[in-house]
């Protein structure tokens, strides 16, 4: 029997649609998995300003939440025994930094929980070559650490991606976009998810839209940047068709809650295991805390790949349970896991908002409906 009563459903569908009645943005939509099973699946608005109806097979850019999508992969590897959490990066890497230099002592451990140092270089202001693999890893290697590694939490908005994704291709011989596939998109049957379009696919992807910040919700000196200049490059096919492991993720709401509450569950849904338990333990250990992260300025506790709550600016719940983990995607989307009520959720727009308060707050008055209805 579902912990969700059909009276609350309609409640929190008829916030869903508040949402888009006032305009927070185009179109939406909402999944949520709970003790392993779909109890909320909703889809509403539209793909675009101009565009068809939003479905719950319509497809959206998921920025940042692609990153759990691309640590998983690499943490599979981990149980593998193929590398250990604590392995020096140019270990598997030899290019990656000179002997005695202080990048040489940069680990795995470092890049998940964003204390490499590497947090932002020229490759991020460099959108013409996001599609091109090869040039972005040679940025990557000609990059000097911006802090002394692991000795300041700073969010690697698009590094993290390219440098999970090479270490998974030096450990695995595969490329991220087909090992993510193998390891964990068709396991557990996320057919509408991938790390950026595959040439056979069309060019379907929901159409993003910047909006401008309200005056009174801004929070300056927070984020990486104006939101509605950071997204326009991502409405781009060129874009959509790159491999950004840290931000071209394409997908749906529906494939990400599933994806959580696999997680939520110990790695395990539906017979399927894509983790051990203890994997996901270790996945979900806070490894850095800050009350100003040295890239967007904001509070964060970082795991391995992953956001914990128990900060201001989770979106997570207004008063974000500290044990969830997850991650948003500029100022869009959101997915998390919270295995203490084994709940899978997530939020996916196609309106950009300011990320840490307005895209919180709406994402955070969906996150409290689901866990009172669960009360």
């Amino acid at each position: 029997m579902s912990r969700i009563s059909e009276t609350d459903r309609e409640r929190i569908a008829a916030l869903f649609d508040r949402h888009l009645e006032v305009g927070l943005h185009h179109g939406a939509q909402l999944a949520v998995y709970v003790d392993g099973e779909p109890v909320i699946d909703l889809a509403g608005g539209v793909e675009s300003p101009d565009g068809p109806d939003e479905t719950r097979e319509t497809r959206h850019i998921l920025f940042s939440s692609t990153k759990p999508y691309a640590a998983v992969t690499l943490h599979s590897l981990v149980e593998e025994g193929k590398l250990d959490y604590d392995d020096r990066v140019v270990d598997h890497w030899p290019e990656f930094a000179d002997d005695g230099t202080e990048k040489a002592e940069i680990t795995v451990r470092q890049v998940l929980s964003h204390t490499a140092g590497l947090n932002q270089g020229e490759i991020d202001d460099r959108p013409d070559l996001w599609g091109d693999w090869d040039a972005a890893v040679e940025k990557l290697e000609e990059m000097e650490p911006n802090y002394p590694p692991g000795e300041v939490p700073a969010y690697h908005a698009l590094t993290f991606g390219w440098l999970v994704g090479e270490l998974v291709r030096r450990v695995s011989g595969t490329p991220i976009e087909e090992a993510a596939e193998e390891r964990v998109f068709d396991p557990l049957g996320l057919d509408d998810t991938g790390i950026g379009l595959r040439e056979d696919e069309d060019d379907d992807v929901a159409t993003l839209v910047g909006f401008e910040a309200f005056d009174r919700c801004r929070d300056p000196g927070e984020g990486l940047g104006e939101n509605a200049e950071v997204a326009a490059p991502f409405n781009a096919e060129e874009i959509h068709r790159a491999v950004i492991p840290a931000a071209n993720g394409i997908g749906t709401a529906g494939d990400m809650a599933r994806f959580y509450a696999c997680l939520a569950n110990g790695g395990e849904l539906e017979g399927t295991r894509v983790l051990e338990p203890e994997t996901v333990e270790q996945l979900a250990q806070v490894q850095a805390e800050t009350d100003a992260d040295g890239t967007i300025g904001r509070e964060g506790r970082f795991a391995l790949g992953f956001w914990k709550g128990g900060t201001t600016v989770a979106p997570y719940g207004s008063l974000s349970p500290d044990h969830v983990f997850g991650h948003a995607g500029l100022g869009s989307s959101v997915g998390w896991a919270d295995p203490e009520e084994n709940i899978g959720f997530s939020y996916v727009t196609n309106g950009v908002r300011e990320g840490s308060y307005e895209h919180v707050a709406r994402v955070n008055g969906l996150a409290d409906a689901v866990r009172q209805a669960l009360r």
